[in-house]
C-alpha cells in the first residue's frame, strides 16, 4: 500500500496522498475480484473514506485527504475494506503508524505491508458522557459533593454476529467502594441513544460515622473514576459480549482552566477596538505567521465563538481598502482579510450552499447532458450548437438558484459585505461598481465558484464527478464567476475564443440586473451606523393594492392601487412610480411581516407589515409575490431589536381581533411568529481551545515577534529608508504595535512556564509500567530522555 505523508506539523495538521494497494488476496468465489475502499484513520475513529474502486485486487485511488486534528492520538491507520452490499464490510488488512514516526514518511511515496487485523483488539465506538460534579449543602451546613452522570448515546458500536443488542454500565469505582448502574437495552442498534442519568453521592459529611458504607474523606475524590462498559445483550448461554470501556477519573472535574489564557483571549478579542488595526493582537498574529491561512482560521472561530466577528473582519477590511490603490485590485490578495472572510463563509455558509446549489447540481450529475463546447474536443456523434444550447441551460440554472438566494444569505454573511461595500463605496467614489465588485469578488469567485467547480469537496455530492460531468460544472463554473464580476469587457477575460463565443448568450442587461439586484439584497445589514455612507439601495418595487391605515380620525378605510418601494434605509408606498411617497416606513420600525388570513377581508394573496403603532395591510397580485415580498422584507429587518415574537394572523375589525376575538387593538397577539427565514446555523466552536492553538502559533513564531519589536523601535526613532529586514511588517503606528505586542509576548511567555511546569509535574508523578506510560512506549521514552536533560528527578 502506498501512502504519501506531508508532515505533522506544531498543530497536529496532516495531508496524506493515499495512493494505491497491490496483490490484495482473491475474493474466495468464482469472481475472485473485490471492491475496495480506504479509510483513515486515528486510532479507532475513522475521520477519511476514499471512493470505492470496483472489481480489482489492485485498487488504485489517488486521493488527497488534509485536517487538522483536534485531539491526541497514538497511532494512524489505514484500512483497507471489501464491500459487502448484504452484508456489514469485511476488512481486508490494515497499516498503523505510530505518532513519533510519521516524520520518516514526510514528503516520501512509501509502501507499507498490509496486516493482519485482531477484531478482539479492534475496539470501536464513541460514548457521549456528561457529568457534573455539584456541591450540596446539608440542614446542617455540611457541604457534600454529588455526581450526575447523563450518558447520552454512543455511536459506531461493533456488531457481534450480525446483532447488537447494546446497554452500558456506570460505575463509581475507587479504593473503598464500587458502585454500578445498568442502563435499559436497546434493541437492534449500534448507535443507541440511552439519554438516562445516574446519581451518585461522592462525598459524606464528617459527622457520619466512619461504619457508613461511605468510607472515604473528601480528599478522596481524587481517586475515584466514572467507569462506563458497553455490552451486548446476547441470547447465548455463554453470557454477554463486552464491546468496550471508558474511564475518566474525577480529579478532571475539579480542575479549574487556566487564568493566564484569558488576558491573551481578552486582548485578541479586543482586536477591532484597536487603533489602528494593524496595532492589534489579532493582526500581528497574521503578520507573523507564515501564512495567513494559519492565522485565519483560530482567529474566526474564536470570533465567532464570541460573537464579534463582524467589528473584526469590518476593521481589517476597512483597513486594507484604504491600502489599495486600484479599485480594479479590491480583494484581489491573500491578505488576512480575505482569508478571515473565506473562513468564515466556510462555517457560517455551508448551510445557504447546499440549500442553494445541491439541487442544481444533483439534475446536472444525474442527466449527464453533453456540454462540450470547444470544437477541438467535440466527440463522435456530438453537435456544437446542441451542446452550447445544453450548457446555456444548465448555467441559467445555476445562475438563477444563486441570484435568488438572497434571502437565505446567513445575517453575518450580509453584515460582512455591508461593510466590505461600504469601506469600497467609501474609498473609490469615483467608481459606481466598486460597491459591487468588493462583494462579488468573495461570494462567485471564492464562494459558489468553487462549490460548482469541486462539489465534492463541499460535501454538494458524495463522491468525486465522472470526468464528463467534471468538464461540464467546469464551464459553468467559468461563466457563472464572469457573469458575477460585472467585468466591462465580459469575453475579452476569457482566454478561449470559444469561451468567449458562449458568452454571448449572457451579453443581455437582465444578467447584469440580477447580479446587482442580489448584491444590493446580500450586503443591506439591517445594523446600519447613522454615520454610514450608505446610499439607499433600491430592492424591490411594484404595485400592489393596501388598506387605509386609519391614521384620519374620519374616512374610509377602502383599498387602493399603490406603487410599493423597498430599499434598505425604508418601505415606502406612492400614488404612481416617481412620485413622491404618501407613506414610509423606516426598516428598524418593522416589527415583523406576516401572512394574513384570507377571512379578514375575504381577499387572497394578503400580508402584513406590523408597525410599533398599527400594521399595513397588503394584498400582493399573486401568491409568489406575496412570498417574494414577505421573504424580502423579513430578510432586510430580521436584525431589528424589537422584533415580535407573536402576531395577529387576522386582523383587526369591528371592535375585536377576528382571530383571537380580543377587544383591544393593542392586545398581545395569539400566535407566534413564523420569522420566514430559516435560523442561523449555530456552529460548534470550542473557544477554549482556539485560544490555545492561537497561543501555540505565537509561540511558534516567536521570533518573528521580537523581529516585529524590533522594527517598531527602528521605525520609531528613524525616519530615512525602510530597511529590508523589517519591510514585510504593517506597522502604521510603531508606539502603539509596540505596546500590544508586549503584551502578547508576556502572556506567552506565562503560558510557557505555566506548561513547562505541568510537565514537570507530570514527569515526577508518572511511574514506569503505569497507564500513562506503559512499557513499550517509545513517545514517552523519548519524552523521558528529553526530561532528564533538563531535570534533576527520575523515574
Amino acid at each position: 500500500m502506498a501512502v504519501e505523508d506531508e508532515g505533522l506539523r506544531v498543530f497536529q495538521s496532516v495531508k496524506i496522498k493515499i495512493g494505491e494497494a497491490k496483490n490484495l488476496p482473491s475474493y474466495p468465489g468464482p469472481s475472485k475480484m473485490r471492491d475496495c475502499y480506504c479509510t483513515v484513520n486515528l486510532d479507532q475513529e475513522e475521520v477519511f473514506r476514499t471512493k470505492i474502486v470496483e472489481k480489482s485486487l489492485c485498487p488504485f485511488y489517488g486521493e488527497d485527504f488534509y485536517c487538522e486534528i483536534p485531539r491526541s492520538f497514538r497511532h494512524l491507520s489505514f484500512y483497507i475494506f471489501d464491500r459487502d452490499v448484504f452484508r456489514r464490510d469485511s476488512i481486508i488488512g490494515k497499516v498503523a503508524i505510530q505518532k513519533e514516526d510519521l516524520q520518516k514518511y514526510h514528503n516520501r511515496d512509501t509502501w507499507f505491508q498490509l496486516q493482519h487485523v485482531d477484531a478482539d483488539s479492534e475496539v470501536q465506538g464513541k460514548v457521549h458522557l456528561e457529568l457534573r460534579l455539584s456541591e450540596v449543602i446539608t440542614d446542617t451546613g455540611v457541604v457534600c459533593h454529588k455526581l450526575a452522570t447523563r450518558i447520552v448515546e454512543c455511536q459506531g458500536l461493533p456488531i457481534v454476529n450480525g446483532q447488537c443488542d447494546p446497554y452500558a454500565t456506570v460505575t463509581l469505582a475507587g479504593p473503598f467502594r464500587s458502585e454500578a448502574k445498568k442502563t435499559k437495552v436497546k434493541r437492534k442498534t449500534n448507535n443507541p441513544q440511552f439519554d438516562e442519568v445516574f446519581y451518585f453521592e461522592v462525598t459524606r459529611p464528617c459527622s457520619y460515622s466512619k461504619k457508613s458504607h461511605f468510607d472515604f474523606e473528601e480528599e478522596d475524590v481524587d481517586k475515584l473514576e466514572i467507569r462506563v462498559d458497553l455490552w451486548n445483550a446476547s441470547n447465548l448461554k455463554f453470557g454477554d459480549e463486552f464491546l468496550g470501556e471508558l474511564r475518566i477519573p474525577l480529579k478532571v472535574l475539579r480542575q479549574s482552566s487556566s487564568y493566564e489564557a484569558c488576558p491573551l483571549r481578552d486582548l485578541l478579542l479586543k482586536s477591532a477596538d484597536v487603533e489602528p488595526v494593524s496595532a492589534s493582537a489579532a493582526h500581528i498574529l497574521g503578520e507573523v505567521c507564515r501564512e495567513k491561512q494559519e492565522a485565519a482560521v483560530p482567529l474566526v472561530r474564536l470570533f465567532l465563538h464570541y460573537g464579534r466577528v463582524v467589528p473584526f473582519i469590518s476593521a481589517i477590511a476597512s483597513a486594507e481598502v484604504k491600502r489599495t490603490q486600484d479599485p480594479n485590485t479590491i480583494f484581489r490578495g491573500n491578505s488576512l482579510a480575505s482569508k478571515c472572510i473565506d473562513e468564515t463563509m466556510k462555517l457560517a455558509g455551508m448551510h445557504y450552499l447546499h440549500v442553494t446549489l445541491k439541487p442544481a447540481i444533483e439534475e446536472i450529475c444525474q442527466s449527464h447532458k453533453p456540454c462540450e463546447i470547444d470544437p477541438v474536443k467535440l466527440k463522435d456523434g456530438e453537435n456544437l450548437e446542441n451542446n452550447m444550447e445544453n450548457l446555456r441551460q444548465y448555467v441559467d440554472r445555476v445562475f438563477h438558484a444563486i441570484t435568488e438566494s438572497g434571502v437565505s444569505c446567513p445575517t453575518v454573511m450580509c453584515d460582512i459585505f455591508f461593510s466590505l461595500r461600504e469601506a469600497a463605496a467609501k474609498r473609490f467614489q469615483d467608481d459606481p461598481d466598486v460597491r459591487y465588485t468588493a462583494v462579488s469578488s468573495f461570494i462567485f469567485l471564492r464562494f459558489f465558484a468553487p462549490a460548482i467547480l469541486s462539489p465534492n469537496l463541499f460535501q454538494l455530492t458524495p463522491h468525486h464527478t465522472d470526468p464528463q460531468t467534471s468538464r461540464t460544472l467546469t464551464l459553468i463554473s467559468k461563466t457563472v464567476q464572469t457573469l458575477g464580476s460585472l467585468s466591462k469587457s465580459k469575453s475579452a477575460s476569457f482566454k478561449e475564443s470559444y469561451m468567449a463565443t458562449f458568452y454571448e448568450f449572457f451579453n443581455e442587461q437582465k444578467y447584469a440586473d440580477a447580479v446587482k439586484n442580489f448584491l444590493d439584497l446580500i450586503s443591506s445589514s439591517g445594523r446600519r451606523d447613522p454615520k454610514s455612507v450608505e446610499q439607499p439601495i433600491v430592492l424591490k418595487e411594484g404595485f400592489m393594492i393596501k388598506r387605509a391605515q386609519g391614521r384620519k380620525r374620519f374616512g374610509m378605510k377602502n383599498f387602493k392601487k399603490r406603487w410599493f418601494r423597498l430599499t434598505n434605509h425604508e418601505f415606502t408606498y406612492h400614488k404612481s412610480k416617481g412620485d413622491q411617497p404618501l407613506y414610509s416606513i423606516p426598516i428598524e420600525n418593522i416589527l415583523a411581516v406576516e401572512k394574513l388570513e384570507e377571512e379578514s377581508f375575504k381577499m387572497k394573496n394578503m400580508f402584513q407589515v406590523i408597525q410599533p403603532e398599527r400594521a399595513l395591510y397588503i394584498q400582493a397580485n399573486n401568491c409568489v409575490e406575496a412570498k417574494d415580498w414577505i421573504d424580502i422584507l423579513t430578510k432586510v429587518s430580521q436584525c431589528n431589536q424589537k422584533r415580535l415574537t407573536v402576531y395577529h394572523p387576522s386582523a383587526y375589525l369591528s371592535g375585536h381581533w377576528l382571530c383571537c376575538r380580543a377587544p383591544s387593538d393593542s392586545a398581545p397577539g395569539c400566535s407566534p411568529c413564523t420569522g420566514g427565514l430559516p435560523a442561523n446555523i449555530q456552529l460548534d466552536i470550542d473557544g477554549d481551545r482556539e485560544t490555545e492553538r492561537i497561543y501555540s502559533l505565537f509561540n511558534l513564531y516567536m521570533s518573528k515577534l521580537e523581529k516585529m519589536q524590533e522594527a517598531c523601535g527602528s521605525k520609531s526613532v528613524y525616519d530615512g529608508p525602510e530597511q529590508e529586514e523589517y519591510s514585510t511588517f504593517v506597522i502604521d503606528d510603531p508606539q502603539e504595535t509596540y505596546k500590544t505586542l508586549k503584551q502578547v509576548i508576556a502572556g506567552v511567555g506565562a503560558l510557557e512556564q505555566e506548561h513547562a511546569q505541568y510537565k514537570r509535574d507530570k514527569f515526577k508523578k508518572t511511574k514506569y509500567g503505569s497507564q500513562e506510560h506503559p512499557i513499550g512506549d517509545k513517545s514517552f521514552q523519548n519524552y523521558i530522555r528529553q526530561q532528564s536533560e533538563t531535570s534533576t528527578h527520575s523515574i
